[in-house]
Formats: structure tokens, sequence, C-alpha cells
């Protein structure tokens, strides 16, 4: 059984992530996000520890993500 109080609709989640509704939909379409759906009306639905995740995911800088070539 879905908790819901651990999702956030689409709108939530566009004001958490500081994007638009229409960039949350295309992420998850794009499988960039996960979606899930709400059991009754169908509703778009975003786990919010897959949001707290993509936060702190772009809060690591970039530096830090990819090894630079080592310079000879």
């Amino acid at each position: 059984m879905l908790r819901l109080d651990e999702f956030l609709t689409v709108r939530e989640a566009a004001e958490y992530l500081g994007v638009s509704a229409n960039t949350i939909r295309n992420w998850g379409r794009e499988a960039k996000i996960p979606e899930h759906r709400h059991p009754i009306n169908s509703y778009r639905l975003y786990k919010l520890k897959d949001l707290e995740r993509i936060l702190r995911d772009l809060q690591v800088p970039v530096n830090q993500t990819r090894k630079s070539p080592k310079l000879k």
C-alpha cells in the first residue's frame, strides 16, 4: 500500500526543485526521475526521497563528479 504522504504532486515537485511543472513532466517521460501514479486518479506522483537525491546531485561541484585528465 502506498503511503501518499511520502509523495509530491507535479506542482509540489516543481516548487521543491525550483523548475517548472512541464520540466518535471518531461523528466518523468524521459525516465530521468521515477514517476508513480496515484492509485485512484492516476495523477503523477514523485517520491520525496528521489527529489532529495536530485538536489544532492545538483549541489556537488562539477569538478568532484568528473575526473580530469592528467596533464603531462
